[in-house]
């Protein structure tokens, strides 16, 4: 498995959240939902993104715009448009006084906004989940990524904006696949770029030794590695692998294989019910006891602390997913606006 594919062969989205909102400025969003990924794609007129700490970002129909969580942003017609609604966890999306505004924004299946003929569009994907994105990748991500029309090409845009609001058996499995390929095309341009800084580990790929270790630990995680056997395999010493692992990734190449482990695990965990037993087995751990201590020492949490603690709602439930086949709510003209 070439380095970008493992990479990228974590995102399984499962009941995403898709949204197509319309809006009519002055406009603005604030959003809360500690959602660890979420894809913003305008199909009409514009949007400004405002992370906090960071400079606002202007999106134009063509362009997507990559957030990674849990960091809180705005997407408004303007950078100095004031949040009209504020989203956060737990299903909750209200003016800045506290009225409730899902149900006044609610404009049919998968849409939402204060006019329906509104000037921007924009098409909103969001992974509720870490465990369906991957550590690894988040982790690879700058908190804002932004690619304009002619800085990739996919030719899923105009199906997404066909398919989002359509109410057919099976349509939250297309869409999520549909969601999941958009990331990959969008992640695959974004490497490609010399400013994309990815990890130490993807650098390290290049490297003809410490490339061959990772890649053993990549494919074959649950094996019983040890240093001796990595460095066998790689055609040096103990010795020089260390070294050489630890100058190019940044750490040694056992506490490497340990993070491998614990991202599979951690994934399982959020997308199966397989016992913590199993789970620890298929990564590479003796048992139960073994992946539990080593995730908690790791993570703060042990594995069952992890799939019951409960994850950041998805803008989707937040901002007031509509029921499939709703009618449409009442348009209630700029009321998400300064």
């Amino acid at each position: 498995m070439d380095v970008l594919a493992g990479l990228l062969d974590g995102p399984r989205a499962r009941g995403a959240f898709l949204l197509r909102m319309v809006m009519e400025p002055p406009w603005s969003v604030r959003v809360e939902d500690r959602a660890p990924l979420s894809l913003l794609c305008p199909t009409d007129g514009e949007a400004w993104i405002v992370p906090d700490g960071g400079e606002p970002v202007l999106v134009r129909p063509g362009d997507v715009a990559i957030l990674r969580g849990p960091d809180p942003y705005t997407v408004a017609d303007h950078p100095d448009t004031p949040p009209g609604a504020l989203v956060g966890p737990g299903g909750a999306c209200r003016s800045p006084w506290g009225e409730p505004l899902h149900e006044t924004l609610a404009m049919g299946v998968r849409t939402w906004g204060n006019a329906p003929d509104g000037r921007d569009v924009v098409q909103i994907g969001t992974y509720p989940l870490e465990g369906e994105v991957g550590g690894r990748l988040l982790a690879a991500l700058p908190p804002l990524v932004h690619l304009r029309a002619g800085e990739w090409a996919c030719p899923l845009l105009p199906v997404l904006e066909d398919e989002i609001a359509r109410d057919e058996p099976g349509q939250s499995v297309m869409l999520d696949r549909m969601l999941d390929l958009l990331l990959v095309v969008a992640l695959r341009a974004w490497f490609s770029r010399p400013e994309a800084r990815a990890p130490g580990w993807y650098r390290a790929m290049a490297d003809p030794v410490t490339g061959r270790a990772l890649r053993l630990i990549q494919d074959d995680p649950a094996r019983p590695w040890t240093v001796a056997s990595l460095a066998e395999k790689s055609g040096v010493s103990r010795a020089g692998l260390t070294r050489r692992f630890h100058e190019l990734v940044g750490e040694p190449p056992m506490a490497h294989l340990t993070r491998r482990r614990l991202d599979l695990a951690a994934e399982l965990l959020r997308q199966s019910d397989a016992t913590v037993d199993t789970i620890a087995r298929k990564v590479g751990y003796s048992g139960s006891f073994a992946l539990s201590a080593a995730f908690k020492r790791v993570r703060g949490v042990s594995p069952q602390e992890y799939r019951t603690g409960g994850a950041p709602a998805a803008a989707g439930a937040v901002l007031g997913r509509p029921a499939a086949g709703s009618a449409p709510g009442r348009p209630v003209s700029r009321a998400v606006s300064g």
